[in-house]
């Protein structure tokens, strides 16, 4: 059975057959690749950004999808880490509002709990001064339970209001991705890089297959990047290089909001071991979250949380809301990543650092660790690395927008209420008219218990190089995490939609959408063990 493919891929395809060598190849489809990409295309350098699965498909889909500014980074007295961070959260908001917006945050305070408000306002003081305004407050005990209803009162103090930000993801990378584009970058996930190619004891190049049709492709290149996060050992081994990477996972559960209504981010310590987790509203459910375990079988296979990690959430959750009394059967569903924490030999994860690193090896320029919210000057330094190989590549901070100014022309966009144009203008940047003109042909209406329109689902499968269904309703949409079962229950609209737009007859759409549940339900749903 053929695969259809979509005439941009294959247009991709075609340049890629027909480009003898390009400036620079970037391995990786996450954050940092597609930052890394955006920067270098807009400085006129030949860039080729591929990805072995899906864009997005690694950490970069399931972080918490937090644009903070990192206070126990702060905590930890690494005051350079949080002043960038925290800027960089600055200018996303200004740049990106709906794609990525301010979060009210609250600390609730307990009698012998560490920081007490005093020193929690200290630090939060210096976290406001990076950001050049007040967001830090002090409530008392009435108002902390008026504004947090349910919340444990045995030794409640207060609570400290302060802000940080929140984003989907998945959506941020295919903004940043469609910049790149503009600029002249070209892209193409599911196709995997196997090995380099050398001339002159130097790399130049890579073997990659296409996942898709089984070809493969010498791709020549005056510098290879590798941002590809957890995996990033892998070539460096091949070079040679001793691993670096300690693969820390994070997981998530998803929660109907009315079983625990939160208008905002609750930060809260863990009642066992102390550590610092989120409880927080996203996409319409409350997301509880995270751990932070070493994991360290990173392969091809997607992570996903297990028992004892549920367990450990609901603990927290219940402890801090007791009268809540959050089960396993409320759980709509759970997402993990891995995050690539370059090993500092801590032996407490959570005790790692958060910095990113660099390594040159012969060519091959790796970067990893690092956090979403500084990727623009991950790229920066990335560019600074591979000026070695470049003449007059300004790798300089010169304080350029990361996202060009959209603005919608279309008569549908004039249809929606002010709260949804200022969210669709900032996950679609410039595609919004085309977003707008599926929207002729589906309406504005909601799929039921989510934030995503229908109209958003056809302009993903037409224009945002779906291969699987899992693409689709995983990362260019949130289908699968915010609807019970994955969103078996539109299987009838979603064929309609996918057959029209990516030309899959019944065959193929029976066999995409097994596909689609199997990983639902085995990566994306409570553990059957649990």
């Amino acid at each position: 059975m053929d695969t259809w493919q979509s005439p941009e891929r294959l247009q991709t395809l075609a340049t890629i057959k027909r480009t003898t060598q390009w400036d620079m190849l970037v391995i990786g489809g996450g954050i940092t690749g597609v930052g890394i990409a955006r920067e270098a295309a807009r400085q006129g350098l030949s860039v080729l950004l591929l990805e072995q699965k899906d864009i997005a498909w690694g950490t970069s889909s399931r972080s918490s999808k937090m644009v903070h500014g990192g206070l126990r980074y702060l905590a930890s007295g690494n005051l350079k880490l949080t002043s960038h961070s925290v800027k960089e959260r600055e200018r996303l908001m200004d740049e990106a509002p709906g794609l990525v917006d301010l979060m009210a945050y609250s600390w609730p305070h307990y009698k012998g709990q560490f920081p007490g408000p005093k020193v929690f306002s200290i630090l939060l003081a210096l976290y406001d001064r990076f950001a050049g305004q007040k967001y830090r407050h002090f409530i008392d005990k009435q108002e902390a339970l008026y504004e947090l209803p349910g919340l444990s009162e045995d030794g409640l103090l207060g609570a400290t209001r302060f802000a940080d930000a929140v984003t989907d993801d998945s959506r941020l990378v295919m903004r940043v991705l469609n910049e790149a584009h503009n600029d002249g970058a070209i892209s193409l996930n599911y196709c995997q890089v196997d090995e380099m190619q050398y001339q002159n004891d130097r790399v130049s190049g890579v073997i990659a297959t296409d996942q898709v049709t089984g070809e493969r492709y010498e791709i020549s290149a005056n510098v290879v990047v590798s941002a590809t996060g957890a995996w990033a050992d892998k070539f460096r081994k091949q070079l040679g290089q001793e691993g670096k990477i300690r693969p820390l996972r994070g997981s998530h559960l998803m929660i109907p909001a009315w079983r625990l209504p939160c208008a905002q981010s609750i930060t809260l310590k863990h009642p066992v071991d102390g550590r610092s987790m989120f409880i927080y509203p996203w996409e319409g459910l409350t997301v509880i979250g995270t751990t932070d375990l070493d994991h360290p079988e990173v392969d091809s296979t997607e992570p996903s949380i297990q028992p004892a990690e549920v367990d450990y959430l609901l603990k927290a959750a219940n402890h801090l809301f007791p009268k809540s009394n959050l089960e396993k059967t409320d759980i709509v569903a759970t997402f993990a990543g891995v995050r690539p924490i370059v090993s500092g030999g801590a032996l407490n994860p959570s005790s790692e650092k958060r910095d990113h690193s660099i390594w040159d090896d012969k060519g091959l320029i790796t970067v990893s660790g690092g956090k979403l919210t500084t990727f623009r000057l991950i790229a920066l330094d990335v560019l600074k690395a591979a000026s070695v190989y470049f003449k007059q590549l300004n790798y300089k901070d010169l304080g350029q927008r990361i996202f060009n100014d959209a603005k919608a022309s279309s008569q549908q966009f004039s249809l929606l209420e002010t709260q949804w144009q200022r969210r669709l203008l900032g996950f679609y940047g410039q595609q919004i008219d085309d977003v707008c003109e599926c929207a002729q042909e589906e309406g504005w209406a909601l799929v039921p218990g989510t934030m995503t329109y229908w109209a958003q689902v056809r302009f993903a499968a037409r224009s945002e190089f779906v291969v699987n269904l899992d693409d689709l309703l995983l990362r260019r949409t949130r289908i699968g995490l915010c609807v019970g079962e994955g969103g078996r229950a539109f299987e009838e609209k979603i064929k309609h939609i996918c057959q029209q737009e990516l030309q899959w007859d019944d065959a193929q759409w029976q066999q995409q959408w097994q596909n689609y549940l199997a990983v639902w339900q085995r990566y994306y749903s409570l553990p059957e063990s649990a």
